[in-house]
């Protein structure tokens, strides 16, 4: 399998699942509490699902990969930055810092 292929993969299965977990976890409803944005929970969470939905679509659809890849590097900036604002530890802030990174290289790749 493609490398590229096995990162959209990847990062699609992991915001449909946070994405769901969005919706029926304790934990979540409490991040999303300590974040600051317990209004707009389910909000992200359809936009976190669509954004997988979008990047799998987006394997046979270069322009959705290249949308889809865009709008989740955008939230995880964002998510980024309310980590930031916050003072969350390094160590909370990985996973941000982490999907930040996969879906700028998703979309870098989906422009060459």
């Amino acid at each position: 399998m493609d490398l590229n292929i096995l990162l959209v993969v990847f990062s699609a299965l992991s915001f449909i699942f946070y994405g769901i977990t969005s919706f029926f976890s304790k934990r979540m409803v409490s991040e999303y509490a300590r974040w600051g944005y317990s209004n707009q929970r389910i909000l992200l969470g359809c936009m976190q699902l669509l954004g997988g939905i979008g990047l799998l679509v987006g394997l046979t659809n270069s322009v959705l990969l290249s949308v889809a890849s865009f709008l989740l590097t955008f939230m995880m900036i964002t998510a980024v930055l309310v980590r930031i604002k916050i003072k969350d530890s390094l160590i909370n802030m990985f996973p941000a810092v982490f999907y930040t990174c996969l879906n700028f290289i998703i979309l870098y790749n989906s422009l060459i």
